[in-house]
């Protein structure tokens, strides 16, 4: 007799759509008067985990593909006893691009993705113009995409990208700003005395 495959069983703190092959409804994410932010590939949680301390109002979703780091945010979720941040185990690009609803997201955050240094790769990079479009469309009226990287020629082929897709304000993002933690990638690079870049970019129309 052929050996039937079980369904995982998700994480506590694990959010997992209906349905992963449909754009899903405003209310199957939000919740009443919360905004909701997106942690494009969160990693082991630092950043995800400390801005849902710091803001409690809102509401935090983490998007990683890799199980092992799913679970240990989930863990880690749970240990600090945050119930407005949940992780979504799934490929970034496919998320925003056909998973999250349109006009819901308050901030997208996308730190120090894969530069995809070769040119060869490039078409791999995730700041395309298909992406930015995705981005603008779940980003709510007056919405932020804010982006970070840590190699320079990846900094600037997000510039142009930007610049030729038109549709986003670019605002200043001083340190002081507002609380935005850091990585524990940022930290390590910052102690080799190296620099992050940073796009803020505000949804217009």
């Amino acid at each position: 007799m052929e050996e039937t495959r079980l369904a995982r069983v998700p994480e506590r703190y694990e959010f997992t759509p209906a349905d992963y092959f449909r754009r899903m409804e405003r209310e199957e994410i939000l919740r009443p008067d919360r905004p909701l932010e997106i942690d494009l590939g969160c990693g082991d949680g630092k950043f995800l985990l400390e801005m849902a301390e710091h803001y409690p109002e809102r509401d935090f979703l983490g998007v990683e593909r890799l199980l092992g780091r799913v679970r240990k945010v989930c863990k880690n979720i749970g240990k600090r006893g945050l119930e407005n941040a949940r992780v979504l185990r799934l490929e970034s690009r496919y998320t925003a691009e056909w998973l999250l609803p349109l006009a819901s997201v308050s901030r997208l955050h996308l730190l120090c993705p894969d530069p995809w240094p070769k040119l060869r790769h490039h078409r791999r990079r995730l700041i395309q113009e298909e992406f930015l479009q995705a981005v603008w469309e779940i980003l709510e009226p007056g919405g932020e995409f804010l982006f970070k990287t840590d190699h320079p020629e990846y900094f600037e082929w997000a510039e142009e990208k930007v610049a030729t897709f038109g549709k986003f304000e670019s605002l200043d993002w001083p340190e002081d700003a507002f609380f935005y933690p850091k990585t524990d990638f940022q930290l390590l690079w910052e102690s080799q005395g190296k620099t992050l870049q940073g796009l803020r970019l505000k949804k217009q129309g």
